[in-house]
C-alpha cells in the first residue's frame, strides 16, 4: 500500500538531530512529517543507546536552551517516578549513572520518554506526525529542488512525502545519494584541505571511522547468564589488528590521545579504569536499597568498535556482512568476559554479567541500531576544517569566528579507528561556533543538513558529531526551514542577505540558541 502525505517540512532520520528538528519547525508554527528508520525515536539517547558525551562546560553554557530543557527532564524525569535517595534528589548536578565520560549518562528508555513529551504537544495538535519503522527508498527531483521522498515500513507499506524542505538528519546522509545530492564520504587529502592530519596520498572514500553495535547488561556476582558461543568468536578471540597494543578480545587497549598501552578492569572494586562505569546508565547507589538489584551499563568500549569495513556506498550484501559482523563482535566481547577473562582475584570470567534486551529493546541487550560516528557529508557552502578550530593552527587561542553562526560546539577532534586501518585520532579543539554555511548543500536549494552530515572533513566531523552539537544543528534547521517559508527565501538566500541572516539569527537567540562563546579554552 502507498500512503501520500504532504507537509511544510519533510525530517527524514528521527535520531537526535532529527528531533531537534522536528522541535524547531513545529514550534515555529509548521507542519512537520518525521520519519525514523528504527522503532525509537532519538538516535544515539536512544536506538543506539550513547548517553550523551558533551562538553565541560554543559552545565552553565554551551547548548541550545531546548537540550538543556530535555537535560532538566531527564533529571525531572527520574526526581518524579523513582525512589532516589535524598542526596541524589538533592544534588543539582544529579547524574543517574554517575559514568565517568558523560555528567547525564541515563537509560535510553528515560530519554525515549522525556522526548515523546517534548513533542507530544505538537503530535496530538496535528501539526506533527511521526512514522517509526521507515527507510528512505526513493526521492523525486526536479532539477535543482527535491519534489518528495518515499519512504518504505517494514510491512512493505509505502509513504509518499512531499513538502517545500526535506531535512537529512539520518545516521548516514540517506537522502543524498537518492536525490543526488553532492557528498563526500570519507577521508580527505591534505592536497585538497590542507588539514594537518588529512591523508598525505589520495583522499580515500572508504577510509571511514568504527561504528559500534553496543550492548546493554548489568553484573549478579554469584548467578551465571552465559550465553551461546557466538559463531565469530574463534575469529575475534584470535584477531588483533597491527596497530592494536593486545588482542582484541583483551583488558588492553591504545590510550586515544597518546597511543600509548592501557589497561582497564571490570569493576570498581577492582582498581582503576573500571569499563563497566565508563558509560554505566544507572548506578543503583542512586536508589533506595531495592529500587535496582543491580548497577546498568552500557558496553560501548574500544574493545568493540568495529573498523572491518564500511557499511556506506557498499553493496546490501557487504553493508549487511559488517553490520552482523559488528553484532557480532560484540556478543563474542561479551562471551570473552563470562567465560574467559582474567579477573584481578585470579579468577577467570565473570559468568554473572547479563544481557538486558529490555533496556534496549532489541535481542540480546544489544541496541536496536549501530552507533554511526560518520557517514555522508553534504558538499556544502561552507566546509568546516581542521585549521579552523585546531590550537595548533589557531596562534590566537580562539577558533574561527563564522558571521553565520547559528550555534555553539565544543569536544576533541576524536577519530576512532578507521575502515582504511588506522588508529586513533585524538587532538584538542578549541570551542567552535556552527556555521550555517555548513548546512546548505552548494546546489539542491531546499534540502538542509540537519544530523552529521553537515559540510566537515573527515577530520573535523570528529568533533561535529556529538549529542549538544548534533541537537543544535537539527534544531536550526528546522528553525531555518520555517524562516524559509515564513519569508519566501531560500537557505542560500538567508546566508547571502546580511538583513535576512540577521533576522534569522535573532529568531534563533530569541528561541535560546546560543551563537557565540564567552572566553575559554581548548579542550
Amino acid at each position: 500500500m502507498t500512503k501520500q502525505i504532504q507537509a511544510d517540512v519533510i525530517i527524514i532520520g528521527g535520531g537526535t538531530g532529527g528531533c531537534a528538528a522536528a522541535l524547531g519547525a513545529a514550534r515555529s508554527g509548521r507542519s512537520v512529517v518525521m520519519t525514523e528508520a528504527y522503532e525509537w525515536i532519538g538516535g544515539q539517547l536512544t536506538s543506539q543507546v550513547v548517553p550523551p558525551d558533551e562538553n565541560r562546560w554543559i552545565e552553565q553554557f554551551g547548548c541550545t536552551a531546548s537540550y538543556r530543557t530535555y537535560r532538566n527532564a531527564v533529571r525531572d524525569y527520574y526526581r518524579r517516578f523513582f525512589p532516589l535517595t535524598e542526596q541524589a534528589r538533592a544534588r543539582a548536578g544529579f547524574n543517574p549513572g554517575n559514568a565517568w565520560v558523560s555528567r547525564l549518562s541515563h537509560e535510553p528508555r528515560t530519554a525515549l520518554a522525556v522526548l515523546r513529551d517534548m513533542l507530544a504537544p505538537y503530535v496530538h495538535s496535528g501539526r506533527l506526525q511521526i512514522w517509526t519503522g521507515y527507510k528512505p527508498v526513493r526521492a523525486e527531483t526536479d532539477g535543482d529542488e527535491v519534489i518528495s521522498v518515499t519512504v518504505c515500513g517494514q510491512d512493505g507499506d509505502k509513504l509518499v512525502l512531499t513538502g517545500s524542505y526535506f531535512l537529512d538528519a539520518t545516521e548516514e546522509g540517506d537522502v543524498l545519494p537518492l536525490a543526488g545530492v553532492e557528498y563526500v564520504t570519507g577521508a580527505e587529502s591534505v592536497a585538497e584541505t590542507g588539514e594537518r592530519h588529512a591523508l598525505t596520498g589520495p583522499a580515500n572514500p572508504r577510509d571511514i571511522q568504527a561504528f559500534t553495535h553496543c550492548l546493554a547488561l548489568d553484573y549478579n556476582e554469584g548467578e551465571d547468564y552465559t550465553i551461546a558461543k557466538p559463531r565469530e568468536y574463534d575469529f575475534w578471540k584470535s584477531y588483533q589488528a597491527d596497530f592494536w597494543p593486545a588482542p582484541q578480545l583483551s583488558w588492553t587497549v591504545p590510550s586515544p590521545s597518546t597511543l600509548a598501552p592501557v589497561t582497564y578492569v571490570l569493576l570498581p572494586e577492582e582498581g582503576a579504569n573500571p569499563l563497566f562505569t565508563y558509560r554505566r546508565l544507572a548506578d543503583r547507589s542512586n536508589f533506595q536499597p531495592g529500587a535496582y538489584k543491580t548497577d546498568l551499563s552500557v558496553v560501548n568500549w574500544p574493545q568493540n568498535d568495529y573498523w572491518l569495513g564500511p557499511i556506506v556506498d557498499v553493496a546490501p550484501e557487504e553493508r549487511h556482512c559488517h553490520l552482523e559482523r559488528a553484532k557480532q563482535l560484540s556478543l563474542s566481547l561479551l562471551y570473552w568476559m563470562q567465560t574467559e577473562a582474567p579477573r584481578k582475584d585470579g579468577g577467570i570470567g565473570y559468568p554473572g554479567l547479563r544481557p538486558r534486551p529490555d533496556a534496549t529493546g532489541a535481542p540480546h541487550g544489544l541496541a536496536q541500531a549501530p552507533y554511526i560516528r560518520e557517514g555522508r557529508r553534504i558538499r556544502a557552502e561552507y566546509t568546516i576544517l581542521e585549521q579552523h578550530l585546531s590550537p595548533a593552527d589557531r596562534p590566537g587561542g580562539k577558533a574561527e569566528k563564522y558571521p553565520d553562526t547559528i550555534g555553539i560546539g565544543s569536544y576533541r577532534i576524536d577519530l576512532h579507528p578507521s575502515t582504511a586501518l588506522r588508529t586513533f585520532i585524538d587532538i584538542p579543539s578549541l570551542p567552535f561556533q556552527i556555521p550555517l554555511g555548513a548546512l546548505i548543500p552548494i546546489r539542491v536549494n531546499n534540502l538542509i543538513a540537519a544530523a552529521k552530515n553537515i559540510g566537515t572533513t573527515h577530520i573535523t566531523n570528529g568533533c561535529y558529531r556529538l549529542h549538544p552539537v548534533e541537537w543544535n544543528i537539527g534544531e536550526a534547521a528546522g528553525m531555518l526551514a520555517a524562516f524559509c517559508l515564513d519569508n519566501g527565501i531560500t537557505p542560500r538566500g538567508v546566508r547571502n542577505s546580511p538583513q535576512q541572516l540577521s533576522s534569522f539569527q535573532t529568531r534563533l537567540r530569541n528561541n535560546g540558541f546560543e551563537l557565540e562563546w564567552p572566553s575559554i579554552g581548548a579542550v
